[in-house]
């Protein structure tokens, strides 16, 4: 009797601290998935970032400036893009007065996907200087910090 006893505790012990583990465990993932979300905001800057750091660059034509998005139109390998861009976490890195952005600007954009491309990123540029050579020079100053 005390033998049987003594396994059938021994189970039931066992099978607690399994539980515990498992409940321990589901805890700490479940923390871990939480803090490990990326924001919006966060992800729109990596991919800026890969796209300075690994993007080819070409020649665009900004078209339009409509409150914080930037309408610009490229070509890759005979094909025309379109885009924007959105510059609110941008606003820094641009001049005061937005009109002299229209017209030619470099563009950088992935090499396996052109439609993902950018004009502006928080250490790279594609803006040229058009009329006012000064708010383009401080831009790009802005940029190179």
């Amino acid at each position: 009797m005390w033998s049987a006893l003594s396994v059938t505790n021994a189970k039931e012990l066992g099978l607690a601290l399994v539980a515990v583990v498992v409940v321990v465990a589901a805890i700490l993932g479940f923390r871990a998935w939480r803090l490990s979300k990326v924001t919006p905001e966060e992800r729109e800057r990596r991919r800026r970032a890969a796209l300075v750091a690994r993007g080819k660059m070409g020649d665009a034509n900004i078209t339009e400036i409509r409150g914080d998005l930037l309408f610009y139109a490229y070509d890759v390998r005979g094909v025309e893009y379109v885009a924007s861009q959105d510059l609110a976490l941008l606003k820094d890195y641009l001049p005061g007065d937005l009109s002299i952005l229209v017209g030619p600007v470099s563009v950088r954009y992935d090499p396996k996907i052109p439609a993902n491309s950018i004009v502006l990123a928080e250490n790279w540029t594609g803006l040229r200087s058009h009329t006012k050579t000064d708010d383009v020079k401080s831009l790009r100053a802005k940029v190179k910090r």
